[in-house]
């Protein structure tokens, strides 16, 4: 069932970065990412529940606050990476933020060292994804406006030049990475049967901030939802779900782990083929040859499991 499992992930989360896309990327609604935060968060509230009183998962406030920091990683990253979707085309911004796996290979070569028994290949991954990140900030900073508002007329939507919009995603891909990161360290503290207890404590943690965000919106600021605004917020919420839940199946067959995970990291290659069919965005010849860069040194270190 893994294989299944893993193709449930990829199309869910790829499918959450679509609707997501298409709910946060009105430039009039300065708050869209914190909708977005709200709506993610009340699903991701509903499944905790789903899982603590119908599957009998254990939770602690010894836990909650044990994860709390990876918790706040995750999310704090994900509420950057929805306020850059108003700025950037999801074609783009997808494959940068799923550069983080690069970051944590790094990180890892840094604090572990490089093992003797490490395959070159995985250096080369790791200089793919970022000389891949490298170039496409480049393109981006140098295009020409004629040509990028040309490109940007079939999608009529249309997107200033600007160092924000590429420096958004990367800052996710950072913090998403250091998530990552402290999501092993914690994991060997508190054993890896604990998984799904630390899956649930990140759910809770989402749901306060998602209700956090809506008093914020709604009590503070006094703005009004929307229905067809909100829905695909919602939607992107309930794929994002989803996925994370049959990510975590997927990898638990740990005899497949290393056929799952690059199945999986590879859901951005979804996500540009959704951003190309659904929301018509075009890129340069320049755009696609650094995404590739990018999702080929992620399909590599997605082989390796690193």
């Amino acid at each position: 069932m893994w294989f299944w499992f893993a193709l449930i992930a990829l199309l869910c989360w790829s499918g959450s970065d679509l609707f997501s896309k298409i709910g946060c990327q009105d430039a009039s609604d300065k708050y869209s990412h914190l909708k977005m935060v709200t709506a993610v968060g009340l699903v991701m509230g509903l499944h905790a529940a789903y899982e603590v009183f119908c599957n009998g998962v254990a939770i602690s406030w010894n836990v909650i606050l044990t994860y709390l920091p990876v918790s706040m990683l995750y999310i704090l990253s994900m509420a950057i990476g929805y306020l850059g979707l108003r700025y950037i085309e999801l074609s783009i911004s997808s494959p940068i933020c799923n550069s983080s796996g690069a970051i944590v290979a790094v990180l890892t070569f840094a604090t572990v060292g490089i093992g003797e028994d490490l395959p070159p290949v995985a250096l080369v991954a790791v200089a793919l994804v970022c000389l891949g990140v490298i170039a496409l900030g480049f393109t981006e900073a140098n295009e020409d406006e004629e040509l990028r508002r040309a490109r940007q007329d079939a999608s009529n939507h249309h997107y200033a030049k600007s160092w924000i919009a590429i420096l958004i995603p990367i800052i996710y891909c950072l913090l998403d990475a250091l998530g990552t990161f402290g999501d092993s360290k914690v994991l060997e503290k508190l054993g890896e049967e604990m998984a799904d207890s630390c899956n649930v404590a990140y759910e809770l943690t989402f749901l306060v901030m998602g209700i956090v965000c809506g008093i914020y919106v709604l009590g503070i600021k006094k703005q009004k939802l929307i229905a067809r605004q909100e829905a695909p917020k919602y939607t992107g919420a309930v794929f994002e779900t989803i996925g994370q839940f049959f990510y975590i199946y997927a990898i638990a067959d740990t005899e497949h782990v290393a056929f799952a995970a690059p199945i999986i990291s590879s859901y951005c290659v979804a996500s540009v083929i959704w951003s190309r069919l659904f929301l018509k965005e075009k890129l340069s010849k320049k755009h696609y040859a650094s995404i590739l860069l990018v999702v080929a040194g992620i399909v590599i270190l997605g082989i390796l499991d690193i």
